[in-house]
């Protein structure tokens, strides 16, 4: 049996409405949270409000993963993009372009990925499925880890509330399912 991995991105809170740095916000409408998840052998979680509301809500019982943590936004936390690009232009222009870059005295695109790939790879040496109820930003590096793509391209993967993404194989080689999991 190979390692199938599925990602679950949390349900919308305020905060992922108006493009707010985490702030530690609840979701909106837990009892509409609905997804039709096959059985896993391992559930797990980032530590976020939203994300353990949203596996709560599905119904799991998860542990929660400290390398699942979302990008560390450091100093911009709970600030929306729009007030720190008003306060700190350059500093939000160079944080969006440059993957090395951490104006705001938090962690890089680059650190991030890093130790959301090493989660991943830890957890490509197992057989079986793993449930994940991740930040977008997560299923991001893990998008373009998969893919083999650049750093560059991190910002421009969209992951909408309740997205799920699979992946099946293991460490030095995944395939990227979108849409529906699979039973």
């Amino acid at each position: 049996m190979s390692c199938r991995v599925i990602l679950i991105a949390p349900a919308i809170t305020p905060s992922l409405r108006r493009a707010r740095f985490d702030d530690g916000d609840s979701i909106e409408h837990p009892e509409a949270v609905a997804l039709d998840l096959p059985v896993a052998g391992r559930a797990v979680v980032s530590p976020s409000v939203r994300c353990r509301e949203t596996a709560a809500a599905l119904g799991l019982d998860v542990s929660a993963e400290l390398a699942l943590s979302g990008l560390d936004a450091g100093r911009w936390r709970g600030r929306t993009l729009e007030e720190v690009g008003a306060a700190e232009p350059e500093a939000l222009v160079q944080w969006l372009s440059d993957p090395g870059a951490a104006p705001h005295g938090g962690e890089s695109v680059r650190e991030f990925r890093a130790r959301v790939v090493e989660w991943l790879d830890l957890t490509g040496r197992t057989t079986g499925r793993t449930v994940a109820v991740v930040e977008p930003e997560v299923v991001r590096a893990v998008v373009l880890h998969a893919l083999g793509a650049p750093e560059a391209a991190f910002w421009r993967v969209d992951v909408p509330p309740l997205a799920a993404t699979e992946l099946t194989g293991g460490s030095g080689r995944w395939n990227l399912r979108l849409g529906q999991v699979g039973g």
